[in-house]
């Protein structure tokens, strides 16, 4: 849609025209000068290639979302106004024109024209109101491709990220050396906690591509990574959850709060002996669905000073502005007692197949 490629390419075609005019008159042995239909027709569509420009530049974006009742009150009209304008400019450049006729003024040229034209300068006005409105759904179909393709690269990074950051070889270690140690004193503990690493490599592993989940599945996800954790620390974090039965099916971008709870264990919790506290909250609020995450630590300017912006907390970031974007909120904030709470509201949307059982928030 460059402007001298466009005009250049209605010139061209406009000579086309003078070219197919041409050989017609040829065949049935008319004789017409071949540079004034050059001239003429080239002028035509020349003007025509520069209106319809002005019309992209100035109104794409009414163009791609015209309704049929803007469609009849805008562009009805301005589809008249515009024709009439270049039989207007294309009047004044060729006096000499209709051939074969005794001279008339201007005005009686121009009705002339009108009279013989004005329905097929109101066909090339929508044929380019449509050509624009076509490029537009293109352009939009091209966009929706490329930041699927991006949300989709996110997605696997969040994926991979997760296993690097929660299950990294370190922390398999100890999590095996824990199962270990409680096979000698508490079988059923060692057994638990070896289910919920194998459910917590499960989950991650097989949710595929998907880019959105139920709350609820995310949950389930959380749950698990709560639950070793709480062994991890030995019961020196106490960890809330509170969660909305009206949102358990709310639809959110899947592992969009295990970054926010890995930051807060390893910004905030871990730098604590004892009387950590986690709690994790998920309501509605009108329209919108609000997670939150506060935690315990050495309040948020320690944090950064000490450890610098998350990458995770980047990236959730990141794919909500992908998601919704200019539709969701993000913000981190210290409240009082050295509290860190981040806090997202989107979209409140539902899943169209409601989770047949809830997940066991907290147990």
């Amino acid at each position: 849609m460059h402007p001298l490629i466009f005009i250049a390419a209605a010139t061209s075609l406009g000579m086309l025209f003078a070219l197919q005019e041409w050989i017609g008159s040829r065949f049935w042995n008319y004789h017409v000068d071949l540079s004034l239909l050059l001239e003429a027709w080239g002028a035509q569509y020349f003007l025509w290639g520069v209106l319809c420009w002005i019309l992209w530049w100035t109104l794409r974006s009414r163009i791609n979302t015209a309704n049929l009742k803007t469609i009849l009150i805008v562009f009805f009209p301005l589809s008249i106004l515009t024709s009439v304008l270049e039989e207007t400019i294309w009047v004044l450049l060729f006096p000499r024109l209709p051939m074969g006729r005794p001279p008339m003024p201007f005005w009686q040229r121009l009705s002339f024209h009108l009279d013989a034209e004005l329905i097929d300068s109101l066909v090339l006005f929508w044929c380019a109101f449509f050509l624009f409105r076509g490029l537009g759904y293109y352009q939009r179909y091209r966009e929706k491709e490329r930041i699927a393709s991006q949300l989709q690269s996110q997605l696997v990074q969040a994926q991979m990220r997760a296993l690097r950051m929660q299950l990294n070889p370190h922390f398999l270690f100890n999590t095996m050396n824990g199962i270990s140690s409680l096979m000698r004193i508490d079988v059923a503990a060692a057994d638990l906690m070896l289910e919920q690493l194998s459910r917590l490599l499960r989950i991650t592993l097989h949710r595929g591509e998907s880019q959105f989940i139920p709350l609820s599945d995310e949950m389930e996800f959380i749950e698990m990574y709560l639950a070793m954790q709480d062994r991890r620390f030995a019961g020196r974090v106490l960890q809330q959850t509170t969660i909305d039965p009206h949102v358990h099916d709310a639809i959110v971008p899947t592992m969009i709060l295990q970054p926010i709870v890995e930051n807060a264990y390893a910004h905030g919790l871990s730098r604590l002996s004892a009387d950590g506290v986690l709690s994790i909250d998920a309501s509605s609020e009108g329209s919108f669905l609000r997670l939150s995450v506060t935690n315990t630590g050495l309040g948020l300017r320690a944090a950064q000073s000490t450890s610098g912006n998350g990458v995770g907390l980047v990236n959730v970031q990141d794919r909500l502005r992908m998601h919704y974007g200019n539709d969701h909120t993000f913000s981190m904030s210290e409240l009082e007692g050295n509290l860190v709470q981040v806090v997202i509201t989107l979209p409140l949307r539902f899943s169209e197949r409601p989770t047949e059982q809830t997940t066991g928030y907290g147990a």
